[in-house]
């Protein structure tokens, strides 16, 4: 006997029912149209996992030291940073101690190792990384206000975390791409283009071993390297202070040294 077109099975209704238990799942856990975040409150949550804003914009002066593993050579690592825009980078190895520094409107270094114990002036290309990183906040936070794009570009796996992939351009025309795992909001990894007398240059730095100090959160390892090579120089984290004091004389150039002409002995 055929079955009438109303008619239908305890099978077939226990599909009918399974099939919308599914889709109330799916409004539960995704929402009425799977509604997807915007760029703003990624970031905002990305801002809040640091600390919040009032506990970020409170610092004045942080100092990070630590260690570099690279290859067969270590080095000791420090930064310092001041509000406003003002950064000092070094590098020391054998007791020479590569300095590169910011004081908001000089970019300087002195490079014993290419044999210049004298400080010089950067270029405006050289500079850029430089420039970057005296932003204390980061380019994330207040990013309109520094002239940055930020777009919301999708999800990527870091080593099998789901990240949230925010892409932000910079007001020098360099790009960012930050990875934040999707659950802490914490960045994970951060890919940087960077145009240097018309050629781009691509690095990717991976982060982990957030530790809290004061409510907020960092990274005390750090791996960077040039994109797509396995060999990541490895940063240890020792130390982060916060709100030390700092000189302002630490972040501008120093006069040179007047050459000292050698003795003539008397005839």
């Amino acid at each position: 006997m055929n079955k009438s077109p109303t008619a239908i099975t305890v099978k077939e209704l226990s599909a009918v029912w399974c099939a919308l238990l599914i889709s109330l799942a799916a409004m539960v856990f995704f929402g009425p149209v799977a509604r997807a975040e915007t760029v703003d409150e990624i970031i905002a949550k990305y801002v809040q996992a640091h600390g919040g804003m009032e506990k970020i914009k409170a610092i004045q002066a942080i100092r990070i030291s630590g260690k570099l593993n690279s290859g067969a050579f270590q080095a000791k690592v420090l930064r310092e940073n001041k509000r406003a825009s003002k950064v000092r980078e070094e590098v020391t190895i054998n007791g020479m101690t590569h300095v590169r520094a910011y004081d908001g409107n000089s970019p300087w270094q002195v490079n014993p190792f290419m044999g210049r114990k004298e400080p010089e002036l950067l270029s405006e290309d050289d500079a850029k990384s430089l420039v970057v990183d005296a932003d204390i906040d980061g380019p994330l936070v207040d990013y309109k206000q520094k002239g940055h794009k930020a777009e919301f570009v999708g999800h990527d796996s870091v080593e099998g975390t789901d990240c949230y992939k925010i892409k932000l351009t910079l007001k020098n025309g360099d790009i960012q791409i930050y990875y934040l795992d999707a659950d802490s909001f914490l960045e994970l990894k951060l890919e940087r283009q960077i145009t240097i007398r018309g050629a781009v240059k691509e690095n990717e730095t991976y982060y982990g071993d957030y530790e809290e100090i004061n409510g907020m959160y960092f990274p005390f390892a750090v791996e960077t390297a040039q994109k797509g090579d396995p060999d990541r120089t490895k940063i240890s984290v020792e130390k982060v202070e916060l709100n030390v004091s700092l000189e302002d004389s630490l972040f501008s150039m120093p006069a040179a040294r007047p050459e000292t002409k050698a003795a003539v002995a008397p005839k």
